[in-house]
């Protein structure tokens, strides 16, 4: 069935995966600068809060939070772990959207970060959420590759 949100979905996938796909088990203790998170901390980070949003939506899932709200201290080490975690995290959404009618995006939830909103408004922010942090690894990810290019820093 179309939907409008299956479409956004979809561009998300597609967007993000311009850095999700550059993701090398080297990169991902590369960080923008001191001051910021791993590129394989953030990596994991966007997998987990796909999967911790599902019960906003009534889905249950087991994942456990290590890294909303958590200093980086290595949990985004295992690439295939986070891997599966964004997987899943796309599988998740995919079955909100199938699940969810036009009146239940109207739907209101409340939230600790953002108060009380829509169901659409919230779907939107965890598409928003996606592609910021994924913006986050391609720029480590370019950073590194200039600071490689001359000669300023060696892996």
């Amino acid at each position: 069935m179309y939907t409008l949100f299956n479409e956004l979905l979809e561009q998300n996938i597609q967007t993000c995966s311009f850095s999700f796909n550059e993701i090398k088990k080297e990169h991902l203790s590369l960080k923008l600068n001191n001051r910021t998170a791993s590129v394989g901390f953030i990596y994991r980070h966007i997998g987990e809060n796909m999967l911790l949003f599902g019960p906003f939506f009534g889905i249950q899932t087991a994942i456990q939070n290590t890294t909303m709200g958590h200093q980086d201290e290595g949990q985004g080490a295992n690439l295939e772990e986070s891997q599966n975690l964004i997987k899943e995290g796309y599988a998740l959404l995919k079955q909100i959207i199938e699940n969810t009618d036009e009146e239940g995006w109207k739907e209101a939830v409340d939230t600790p970060f953002f108060g009380t909103v829509s169901k659409a408004r919230l779907f939107s922010h965890i598409l928003y959420h996606n592609a910021y942090h994924a913006g986050q690894i391609g720029l480590s990810l370019k950073r590194a590759q200039a600071l490689r290019f001359s000669g300023s820093v060696r892996q």
